[in-house]
């Protein structure tokens, strides 16, 4: 039998995130022998705060082996409680215990350093995988049929000597500052309706919006002055709060075996209003943050108060518009380098990961002979890697899109100031409460018709049932093995909405 020599392919991957760890470990588990992950920071690091594992996350990392170690230290969500800022009522309680039974996986919250750990630490078992460390790509050489790059690297004492890779397939997961984006966007050909090149898709678009991302732990809370008794409430429960005000919310939940609770907040930007684009965080002050939420209920107080002095952190909160396209030659971007978004529907990291998942299905699907291809440097349509790569593209732009689109939205719903539209909102979520209480009193709807327990309607797109429905029911691995299965090789052929999830 011929060998397959498909799996010597180079395949370099900018970045160690998120997205960059899982296609390490997707291209691993199809068998390829030569990865290397280039990573401008140390090491991994401490770093994050909490993220929801939601079930189009889970089914990919259980496939690729790695799931059971993220939920080691996880917490299950059993319901979403939305309130308004000041009194705290209740608008509405939103059942998640449903899903797992509709989905295959529960809904759970954890810290994102644990995650990124257990992804990193499988890529660790695998022999394939080489991470290089404080090794950021400072310039993009070549695209096609030998895409090079430049590094940078660096030590503690300082630069180190640039030196050039050169790969088979260059995959960028460097985020939303994405170098290799810039450098793709820059190469593409002048539009024909308006000779300008398509780079200027690669702007990024202020928000206005900024985020608090605030982490105490119990030790904090417990020996903080006072009865706290209800603060240890929160945390020992299974629940993910949500105080929404105008313009600004907060979203809470134990994460780390309930013993810290995670907070983090959208409000509007004050701070970096005249920054420089390159500056996405800056040190916060505590007095400026409780003054942004100074008519948040009483919990929120006492849990903003217990942030000690000099902890407080602002992120800047920017995306950019869709790009024109993902690819140039045998360069792919994904995750945030190519869809960053809003964290309103909490799918950044997910997103990340569901092109991840595909772009192993696409690369280990090439046909038997794409090594040749590449030693004798064919483009276009005769260059199976850059078939691969479109097929990657058609599965994942228009769903990845999508979740932008509906993140925004979701934001746009819950920062509401007083009016009609507010009223009309707040109506809603009580309306879904009031479903609640009747299928509490037998009336219970299991039917997915999305008007029931454990399956409602609500203005908060996160638990809305039916963009449930659309994000975690849909299995992108599954719809990659069968647009792949089929031969297909044209971004979009054969991949409809409906198997998109869109």
């Amino acid at each position: 039998m011929r060998e397959n020599k498909n799996k010597d392919l180079r395949i370099c991957i900018a970045g160690a995130g998120m997205g960059g760890l899982t296609a390490a470990l997707a291209l691993a588990k199809q068998g390829f022998n030569h990865i290397d992950v280039y990573e401008m920071a140390p090491d991994l690091g401490f770093v994050g705060a909490g993220i929801q594992l939601a079930p189009n996350m889970a089914r990919i990392l259980d496939r690729l082996g790695c799931w059971s170690d993220v939920v080691k230290e996880a917490v299950l969500l059993d319901n979403t409680s939305v309130r308004k800022d000041a009194t705290e009522e209740e608008l509405t309680n939103v059942d998640l215990t449903y899903i797992k039974k509709e989905y295959g996986y529960p809904h759970m919250v954890g810290h994102r350093s644990s995650l990124a750990t257990s992804i990193y630490e499988a890529c660790r078992r695998e022999k394939s995988i080489t991470f290089h460390f404080s090794s950021p790509v400072s310039e993009l050489l070549s695209f096609t049929p030998s895409p090079s790059i430049r590094i940078s690297p660096r030590s503690d004492s300082g630069p180190l000597e640039p030196y050039t890779v050169t790969s088979d397939i260059l995959l960028a997961a460097d985020g939303i500052k994405s170098l290799i984006r810039t450098a793709l966007l820059n190469a593409l050909p002048p539009s024909p309706s308006t000779s300008v090149s398509a780079s200027v898709s690669a702007s990024i678009i202020d928000t206005g919006q900024s985020a608090y991302r605030i982490m105490l732990t119990r030790e904090q809370i417990a020996s903080a002055a006072g009865d706290n008794s209800d603060l240890l409430a929160l945390l020992d429960s299974n629940t993910a709060t949500r105080w929404i005000g105008e313009k600004r919310h907060i979203i809470a939940y134990p994460v780390s075996n309930k013993q810290i609770y995670n907070m983090s907040s959208a409000q509007p930007d004050t701070n970096f209003a005249a920054a420089p684009s390159a500056t996405y965080t800056t040190r916060g002050s505590k007095s400026d943050m409780l003054k942004v939420f100074h008519d948040f209920g009483p919990r929120v107080q006492k849990l903003l108060n217990l942030v000690p002095e000099g902890e407080v952190c602002e992120w800047k909160l920017r995306v950019h518009a869709p790009l024109p396209t993902w690819l140039h030659g045998r360069v792919a971007l994904l995750g945030d380098a190519c869809h960053p978004t809003l964290p309103h529907l909490a799918q950044g990291a997910a997103q990340a990961i569901e092109d991840a998942a595909v772009l192993g299905v696409a690369l280990g699907s090439l046909p038997s002979g794409a090594s040749e291809a590449s030693v004798a440097g064919q483009d276009g349509d005769g260059d199976p890697i850059e078939r691969a790569l479109r097929g990657y593209e058609g599965i994942r732009k228009a769903r990845a899109e999508r979740m932008v689109e509906m993140a925004a939205a979701s934001g746009r719903a819950l920062h509401l100031g007083e009016g009609e539209a507010r009223e009309q909102r707040d109506r809603e979520f009580r309306e879904a409460s009031e479903r609640d209480a009747a299928a509490a009193n037998g009336d219970r709807d299991r039917d997915g018709d999305g008007k029931g327990v454990g399956g409602k309607r609500v203005p908060d797109k996160w638990a809305d049932a039916e963009v449930q429905r659309m994000i975690y029911g849909h299995d992108c691995v599954r719809v990659a093995e069968e647009y792949f299965r089929e031969g297909n090789g044209v971004a979009g052929d054969g991949v409809g909405a409906e198997a998109l999830g869109v």
